[in-house]
């Protein structure tokens, strides 16, 4: 039987169409993604050092918290906006896009300015038990980061508006490109100027942030979103219960992913020092290159769920859902091939700087391939906006998931944790 391209692109129903598009494009961007995160490894640490490159990973998994404080408003936002684009209500689909940018920016807002006043109070060498020379820059940096991400979390609505609209290819080129530009950067950096924690936080978190800002400008001003461009006259703050109605479950559910896993760093920060986060996050970045291409295939499924439930269309629902199971099953081989590749892989990747224990490899192998079989179920469930049972799994395990990695992290060390 003949594969024909063409008729794989062009032929079925517009919403099997535009998912497999976006797959298609999506992957192709993410793999460039991937092979820019893979080299900016080494040219960051090439740049700094491996104890600085830890710091500044477990400073960024700190800042990763604050977007917890959207109370699930992006997660709410992107299901009722498709929603209402699939019922054709395009007016109320302004009002949502309003809203939703005038309410993070109030929180946000506020947000930072609360985080730079506690900054200056704050004794960052002491909490991660590092050197004291580094407790001012510490400061700088952390000041920086914040700024940034809550900039980038009030853009982002613009992305989720992007993907909600089942256009995910797009934000991938939106994303790519931020990161290639901030690797140029950094290139050009470790040519001319000396190793900075301050400067790599301003490419690695400012040049992609100001990327959406600026995309989104012009986006909103002409063109087919011109029609959901955010306005002051579009802010209904009575749609507000609305999003966080579904959005409060997701911020729940957020929460408690927060105790599950950012404290991943520091726990390790703290127990086994900064070069053991550099273990763990090398690592991490090299079997996790199997679950950002399984989540590439799935983006398009949420709103597409959204779509097909809001819709009624249970057997393409089905349909999908039963080829994606099939689909899944070539992680376990992958994963294996993976593992066995993974100590020459590291060698040529890093060289000497950092030694990834195969033991590593093996426990993070494991992990990845749980992870990418629990996306599986819930991106449907995600989509179809019935996610209470999955905020209650989410908290159970939220409860126990501190003490439980600090106890493996001193008894069994870096791989205990995970």
């Amino acid at each position: 039987m003949n594969f024909n391209i063409k008729e794989y692109f062009t032929k079925g129903d517009t919403r099997s169409l535009s998912v497999k598009r976006n797959i298609t494009a999506s992957l192709f961007l993410k793999g460039i993604n991937i092979i820019i995160s893979l080299l900016v490894v080494p040219i960051t640490i090439n740049y700094i050092n491996t104890t600085q490159y830890g710091i500044w990973m477990t400073l960024s998994s700190i800042i990763a918290w604050l977007s917890y404080f959207d109370l699930g408003f992006a997660h709410g936002f992107r299901n009722r906006f498709a929603e209402a684009v699939a019922k054709n209500e395009k007016q109320l689909a302004n009002e949502y896009v309003s809203t939703t940018y005038a309410s993070l920016s109030i929180i946000f807002i506020s947000l930072l300015i609360i985080i730079l006043i506690i900054n200056n109070f704050i004794d960052w060498s002491h909490i991660l038990n590092i050197d004291n020379s580094y407790k001012n820059e510490l400061r700088v940096v952390f000041a920086l980061l914040a700024g940034f991400f809550c900039v980038n979390i009030i853009a982002s609505v613009f992305t989720t508006m992007l993907t909600a609209d089942q256009k995910p290819a797009l934000v991938s080129l939106i994303q790519t490109g931020g990161q290639f530009l901030a690797m140029v950067c950094i290139i050009i950096c470790t040519k001319t100027t000396k190793g900075s924690l301050s400067t790599l936080v301003f490419l690695f978190s400012g040049i992609p942030c100001l990327l959406i800002v600026v995309i989104s400008l012009i986006s909103f001003h002409k063109g087919k979103y011109k029609t959901y461009a955010p306005s002051i006259k579009g802010v209904r703050f009575s749609l507000v219960p609305k999003i966080l109605g579904l959005g409060g479950q997701f911020f729940v559910i957020m929460i408690s992913m927060l105790f599950i896993f950012q404290f991943t760093n520091i726990i390790l920060s703290r127990i086994e020092g900064p070069v053991a986060v550099t273990q763990y996050n090398i690592a991490y970045k090299y079997f996790n290159t199997l679950n950002m291409t399984a989540v590439i295939i799935l983006t398009p499924f949420w709103s597409a769920f959204t779509d097909a439930y809001t819709k009624k269309d249970y057997a393409w629902m089905k349909s999908m859902q039963n080829k994606l199971e099939k689909l899944w099953l070539l992680c376990i081989p992958i994963l294996i091939l993976m593992t066995c590749f993974s100590s020459p892989f590291f060698k040529l990747w890093i060289g000497d700087t950092v030694n990834i224990p195969l033991s590593l490899s093996v426990c993070m192998g494991t992990y990845v391939l749980c992870q990418t079989a629990g996306n599986l179920y819930m991106y449907l469930i995600n989509g179809t906006s019935k996610v209470r049972l999955q905020m209650i799994v989410y908290v159970i395990f939220a409860i126990i998931a501190i003490p439980l990695m600090s106890l493996s992290c001193q008894k069994f060390g870096l791989k205990g944790i995970i």
